[in-house]
């Protein structure tokens, strides 16, 4: 594959995560009026629970100011700019495939924050009073998803490219 395919095979995903995010979050929020409702159980271990964002990467960093929240704004939309940058020099079709899940995320949270002042979270997956994750969204589970590929990819596609010890020595 091309540099220029592996490219746009990059933003494609990042362009679909973030489409899939946004028309999931205005579902929710829309047709489903989450805000309103707070909770739909769906199953057992796993519901719907509308809950606004103020901070970043699991709760950290909270804007309790319009200053702050445009601060991550800049701190975010930066954070996705050094993204692209790495998928548009990236060679290695899965390192931009999930550079690519990892972009659109940071965009759809992005949006997010600059429209509502908070990020959109809805996800709850929980076993009894055992909540293994907080609150997510697609966007936090294609960053999720694209970081944790980047970094089995950096450990195992490394130690499998380095050469054996000799063991005879």
């Amino acid at each position: 594959m091309s540099v220029s395919n592996t490219r746009r095979l990059g933003l494609l995903i990042a362009l679909a995560v973030f489409v899939v995010d946004q028309l999931v979050k205005w579902v929710m929020t829309g047709p489903l009026d989450l805000l309103t409702v707070g909770t739909v159980e769906l199953l057992p271990i796993f519901r719907f629970h509308f809950v606004p964002n103020y901070g970043v990467s699991m709760g950290f960093l909270t804007a309790g100011s319009e200053t702050m929240r445009w601060a991550l704004v800049a701190l975010t939309a930066a954070i996705g700019t050094g993204v692209l940058v790495w998928l548009w020099r990236e060679k290695n079709r899965g390192d931009v495939a999930a550079l690519g899940l990892v972009l659109g995320g940071a965009i759809g949270n992005i949006l997010d924050r600059v429209r509502f002042g908070y990020v959109v979270d809805f996800l709850d997956l929980h076993f009894g009073d055992f909540r293994p994750f907080l609150v997510f969204n697609v966007a936090d589970a294609a960053i999720t998803i694209g970081v944790l590929i980047l970094l089995g990819r950096a450990l195992f596609m490394r130690q499998a490219n380095e050469p054996a010890e000799n063991v005879n020595a």
